[in-house]
């Protein structure tokens, strides 16, 4: 089963950090992977990941708008960097251009 891991941020750490990390997991769900996603809004960090996690991920998906606090966790693994709002418009095209993009990997 594909593991994905996310880490979603904005500048002002409100709606769209929410907004994007239940549209990341929703579209992941859909293809029956398994999807933890950690928010970093403005009242910190919540639901962070654990190494096991991280370590048996596939794919990590970070928010590119503003830095992502303990990045360094991420050394290693494939990455992919979207915008917030194509997190929240755009989530089923990004896991599609990820299935794609495994499937490759893997053939």
């Amino acid at each position: 089963m594909t593991s994905i891991v996310a880490v979603t941020a904005c500048p002002s750490g409100v709606a769209h950090t929410y907004m994007a990390a239940e549209a990341i997991e929703s579209a992941a769900k859909a293809k029956g992977w398994d999807c933890t996603v950690e928010t970093q809004g403005s009242i910190g960090i919540e639901n962070e990941l654990t190494e096991s996690a991280i370590k048996s991920a596939d794919i990590v998906i970070l928010t590119k708008d503003i830095d992502i606090k303990n990045s360094e966790r991420f050394e290693g693994k494939t990455i992919v960097r979207i915008g917030v709002s194509d997190a929240v418009k755009r989530s089923a095209a990004v896991m599609d251009k990820i299935d794609a993009h495994l499937a490759k990997v893997t053939a």
